[in-house]
């Protein structure tokens, strides 16, 4: 859904929450001005989020739309909100890109209607033509319709991971092996000693557990830790020299939520602010970003 300033909003937004209240769904809406319109429609059930936790990071966020989902069996709901797309920061803009592109897919099954609301007026081009292509369908003020310049999550999501930039030194290394408990430790010593909060550090080990548990039983097992900063974050990368994990959208889908297959990542993009995925050939690195 793409508005150009309130008016315009309103005049989507009503139609909207009127046909959902008519269908017995529940609107939730995650952004303040979307609250208000929604409210003003006056017609059934507005249920007020707030935006910040929402979207507090694309995997938390994910799973807080399923939880949403879920909440009240047997009632559906239409979930709006303002998804961030942060400009001054290719990596995260990068990411939410990816997140929205795969809600379609990650949310199949649970009956949610979303709709990500972004101002034009906001937005430079470097955000709204990537934002244009993750969306099947656009909303008007004449309804949904079919998105022409939708490209669908793998065409959207083929290019290259984009790098941190320069990172600090010093860099922090540690072979992958068996002994989980080891890596585990030392992960969270370097952590500790790179500046990451204390709050943060049993996130980052559990991130680190679940990634090198899959290079052990699904990978090479063999590869590398390597934590260092890089502006204002804290990055692990877990590199696996077979090269196998190719998918950047791993560990977002809904069956990895549920199964044994997967669900690792499912945790690491919990616990961390962003995760990346790359591989080919020359191995695979998963990279983990948690905000210092």
């Amino acid at each position: 859904m793409f508005v150009a300033g309130p008016d315009e909003l309103r005049d989507v937004l009503d139609p909207l929450v009127r046909d959902s209240a008519g269908h017995g769904r529940v609107v939730v809406a995650a952004t303040p001005r979307v609250t208000e319109v929604a409210r003003s429609c006056r017609t059934g059930q507005v249920t007020v989020a707030d935006r910040s936790d929402v979207y507090d990071a694309p995997g938390r966020a994910l799973a807080t739309l399923r939880r949403t989902a879920q909440a009240e069996p047997g009632v559906r709901t239409t979930f709006v909100g303002e998804p961030p797309l942060p400009t001054h920061d290719p990596v995260e803009l990068h990411e939410w890109h990816r997140w929205e592109s795969v809600l379609a897919d990650a949310l199949s099954g649970t009956g949610m209607r979303v709709v990500c609301v972004h101002d034009t007026a906001a937005l430079p081009a470097s955000a709204h033509r990537p934002a244009q292509r993750t969306h099947p369908a656009l909303l008007t003020r004449h309804g949904p319709r079919p998105n022409p310049d939708y490209e669908g999550p793998v065409t959207t999501n083929a290019a290259d991971v984009p790098g941190t930039g320069p990172h600090q030194q010093p860099v922090r290394a540690l072979d992958i092996r068996s002994d989980l408990a080891t890596i585990r430790a030392g992960a969270g010593e370097a952590a500790a000693e790179l500046g990451l909060p204390a709050g943060r550090v049993e996130d980052l080990t559990v991130a680190v557990n679940e990634l090198t548990a899959n290079v052990l039983e699904h990978g090479a097992g063999k590869g590398t830790v390597s934590l260092y900063r890089a502006g204002p974050r804290l990055v692990c990368d877990v590199f696996d020299e077979s090269g196998g994990l190719t998918d950047p959208l791993a560990g977002y889908r809904a069956t990895e939520a549920g199964s044994t297959s997967g669900y690792g990542l499912w945790i690491a993009r919990q616990v961390c602010d962003f995760l990346e995925v790359s591989g080919g050939t020359h191995g695979s690195r998963v990279r983990a970003h948690f905000r210092l």
